[in-house]
């Protein structure tokens, strides 16, 4: 393609040009024959959401991905530009991608009448044929479509019914590629009336002047179902010109959702540190997301966004990162106290039902984050046997801990627990590990009998007072706290466990 520069060449070749649904069927048709992956980096959708996208884009339908905040649709839509070709033969210079060998606007009609096979061929790429809008409730329908520009018509000396004085929309630009709308019921009712004739008969007409464009573009679309009721809606007659309706969900397993976060979270540091994050970490993490969906405090129709688990982790290796920085260690291994960190990545992106805004949104974080340990621990910990640490708890000992403890340090204190070094083990940290690691797994397993109330937990605030730890065997066991009279813990504070 590289050696054809006129239209003369073009002609030569032999090429012929594909409407948009057409070349997008025939690469990925050609794609599933050779066994390509079809959307790289979208994670457990593919017995669900990708058979839907496959069978709506060979049926050459336009679509609309439907589905909470944070399900992967914005970024479904920009890989359909990988079913694109490489690259198209255009007019250069024309503003809606004209087709050499049928161009539909008047300049270039003029252009290929006046200069023939000698006019100049430009090739435009792949990526230069997506074009996305976020629908807004100020977008007009000039924005759209077009508008007729009356100083090109006075520069010009043209008449404003003339086409020469149109200005392109943004819907126009996208011809000859995919033209992706987001959130689609925030596009204003008499907007979406606009897009009909696209819909149905592909074309578009500009400010009433009888001047009809035959474009040729792919229509996607997305929307939130919280939108129907929230802020807008989509119309019915637009509805039904949409070809498929896809609905997309969050991850069905704690593997999936693992698996997105680790491709998504920025955990690899600079400065000369390694990091290294426990399974168990990232399992708490993600654990939290799916304790948070199924919340009655939490609202589901708002859902919660993947996100969450993601910028969580981000947060946890950060304040990992500056402990490691603090104590001179080279390694960074995350514990499950650092997720009371990041605290402020997980209010935020969830929206709560009356009772979770009486109860407020840091203390339903920490309930999130105490159930999930309790979750995961449960799991791995499964016919366990625990007493021999529970025992030593029972019998007046007592662990200060502090969230910002080096390594060294909580191996030292923790040295003289009976059974706490084969919990260790237990917990995938290998006989002369690194200390931060054979750390992080120490505070994996008391925040995990924490969860489970088969210890306690207080900080030098006095939520549970050191003093008042759970009496030697023989007395009266002390009531622990609720979780409703727990008191947070600020960063670098000590915490007791008893």
């Amino acid at each position: 393609m590289a050696a054809i520069e006129t239209l003369g060449d073009l002609r030569k070749s032999g090429y012929r040009s594909k409407p948009v649904k057409q070349e997008i069927r025939d690469n990925l048709v050609r794609k599933l024959q050779a066994g390509e992956a079809l959307f790289p980096g979208i994670i457990g959708y593919d017995d669900t959401v990708v058979p839907q996208l496959v069978n709506a884009v060979l049926s050459r339908h336009n679509f609309i991905l439907l589905g909470l905040r944070g399900q992967a649709k914005s970024r479904i839509l920009r890989g359909l530009a990988d079913l694109l070709d490489d690259q198209i033969p255009v007019v250069p210079g024309c503003e809606i991608h004209d087709d050499p060998l049928a161009p539909l606007c008047a300049s270039c009609r003029a252009r290929v009448n006046k200069e023939g096979d000698a006019l100049a061929v430009g090739w435009l790429r792949r990526d230069q044929r997506y074009v996305e809008k976020l629908a807004t409730p100020d977008v007009t329908i000039a924005d759209m479509v077009g508008d007729i520009d009356p100083i090109k018509a006075a520069q010009a000396g043209l008449n404003l019914s003339d086409e020469l004085t149109m200005h392109y929309g943004l819907l126009p630009r996208a011809n000859r590629g995919i033209f992706a709308i987001n959130e689609l019921p925030d596009l204003a009712g008499k907007i979406q009336v606009g897009l009909f004739n696209i819909l149905q008969e592909g074309d578009v007409q500009i400010k009433g002047y009888p001047i009809r464009l035959k474009l040729d573009v792919m229509l996607v679309f997305t929307a939130n179902p919280e939108d129907y009721t929230a802020r807008g809606k989509i119309i019915t007659p637009l509805k039904d010109r949409i070809g498929s309706e896809i609905r997309t969900h969050y991850p069905a397993t704690r593997g999936n959702g693992m698996a997105i976060t680790k491709q998504e979270a920025w955990t690899d540091r600079d400065g000369g540190l390694t990091t290294d994050i426990p399974a168990y970490v990232r399992e708490v993490v993600e654990e939290i997301a799916f304790q948070a969906r199924g919340d009655r405090k939490i609202d589901k129709r708002s859902g919660v966004s993947q996100r969450l688990p993601i910028s969580t982790l981000e947060l946890v290796v950060s304040n990992a990162e500056r402990r490691a920085l603090a104590a001179g260690e080279k390694l960074v291994v995350p514990r499950v106290t650092d997720i009371y960190a990041a605290l402020p990545s997980i209010t935020g992106k969830f929206e709560l039902e009356y009772e979770g805004e009486l109860r407020g949104a840091e203390q339903i974080a920490r309930d999130l984050i105490r159930s999930a340990v309790g979750s995961v621990f449960t799991g791995m910990f499964d016919g366990v046997d625990t007493r021999t640490v529970i025992e030593w708890f029972d019998l007046g000992g007592s662990l200060p801990l502090s969230d910002s403890s080096a390594a060294d340090e909580v191996i030292a204190q923790t040295h003289g627990v009976q059974g706490l070094g084969e919990l260790v083990t237990h917990a995938g940290v290998a006989p002369g590990a690194a200390a931060p690691a054979v750390a992080s797994a120490i505070d994996f397993i008391l925040e995990g009998l924490y969860a489970q109330k088969k210890i306690s937990r207080s900080d030098d605030r006095g939520y549970s007072a050191a003093e008042a730890a759970a009496p030697r065997r023989g007395a009266a066991r002390r009531e622990e706290p609720s979780m409703d009279e727990e008191i947070r813990m600020p960063a670098g504070k000590k915490k007791y466990y008893n």
